[in-house]
């Protein structure tokens, strides 16, 4: 499979089985989350390791294995999606069953044992279950929707307008969630920019959504729909300003909600700074007292004793800018977008 995807990631962007199976982006966002617990599980298993007086491998080195796995599966994905082999998901579908089963068998024991539930790796082992549980659901969504495995006629579904043009070289809105989010899409025009100077026919087409035309038909649109609303109402004339909002206010509210998660975001550096600071103090504090270790039979930390540790916090504070610039960049990017898309309309 890996051969085959390293082969089938060479195919130009521009053929035409450039499709997004169902929950494309749900999938993404569920994939993230997943290796952002699974770090959390790996760090939490180091510093449970180093808290007692023995090696203990298993704390933390079947998490970088999932890790591992995660990273493949969605490299696996995209090839996939790229090349159009809906039926190749089986493999993933598979994985994704026994990854649930063995995390919930897990869970049960931690139960059984009477592993509180303020216990972090309780709460990660649950967080587990819970992302397992959504990405099977993912999975049998595609086969519901695409019809791929169990049923005699597969759907059918042909590229988009634009990709089947060769003219458009605007891609956004076609390219995976990570590349949408880095704009690695972009690389190839700016690299062929730097070696000369970039003409309209590098540039190509304008897609077909953010054309004057097709902003123009959809805000008109919306402003038929004011005026049927008000047509019994002689007092009142039609607004031009609740007609924009029907026909541009989602976007406006994405780009909304990616402002205010950078700004969130941005409480996360102080924060993670706070706390190293005073882990350094309390660890100068305590260097000529002895260093209470941890018995191997409960080896369990708790959020707050987690959080404690300088190095966890390192990296919470990295992976905290790395997000806030991201959504931070979304939000200009959109508000960008749907602002030249209003003009034209207008």
């Amino acid at each position: 499979f890996l051969g085959w995807g390293s082969q089938s990631s060479k195919v130009q962007i521009h053929h035409n089985t450039w499709l997004h199976f169902p929950g494309h982006n749900l999938r993404w966002i569920l994939t993230f989350t997943l290796l952002f617990v699974h770090v959390c599980e790996i760090a939490e298993g180091i510093v449970s390791d180093t808290q007692m007086k023995s090696r203990h491998l298993h704390l933390f080195l079947p998490a970088v294995m999932g890790f591992v796995a995660a990273t493949v599966s969605i490299v696996y994905y995209h090839n996939i999606e790229t090349s159009n082999f809906p039926k190749l998901l089986l493999a993933l579908f598979l994985y994704w069953i026994m990854a649930f089963v063995t995390k919930t068998i897990k869970l049960v024991r931690y139960c059984q044992d009477g592993v509180p539930f303020s216990q972090l790796r309780f709460c990660i082992t649950g967080i587990m279950v819970i992302l397992y549980g959504l990405l099977m659901a993912v999975e049998i969504n595609v086969i519901r929707v695409r019809r791929y495995v169990f049923f005699m006629n597969p759907q059918k579904v042909k590229p988009p307008e634009d990709l089947q043009d060769l003219g458009v070289r605007f891609l956004q809105p076609f390219v995976n969630l990570l590349s949408k989010a880095t704009y690695w899409w972009m690389n190839t025009l700016i690299i062929s920019a730097h070696k000369k100077p970039v003409d309209l026919k590098a540039i190509g087409k304008l897609p077909i959504a953010m054309r004057a035309l097709t902003n123009y038909v959809c805000l008109k649109e919306a402003y038929e729909e004011q005026k049927k609303k008000v047509a019994d109402q002689p007092n009142r004339s039609p607004s031009i300003w609740l007609a924009m909002y029907s026909a541009f206010g989602r976007p406006i509210l994405l780009s909304s909600t990616f402002r205010y998660l950078a700004d969130l975001l941005g409480f996360a550096g102080p924060l993670c700074i706070s706390g190293i600071v005073q882990g350094f103090q309390n660890t100068t504090n305590n260097t000529n007292t002895t260093e209470k270790v941890k018995d191997p039979s409960n080896s369990y930390l708790s959020s707050e004793e987690f959080l404690r540790n300088v190095y966890v916090l390192a990296v919470l504070l990295f992976l905290a800018l790395i997000l806030q610039r991201t959504f931070l960049q979304a939000s200009y990017y959109v508000t960008t977008e749907t602002g030249i898309n209003l003009r034209g309309a207008l």
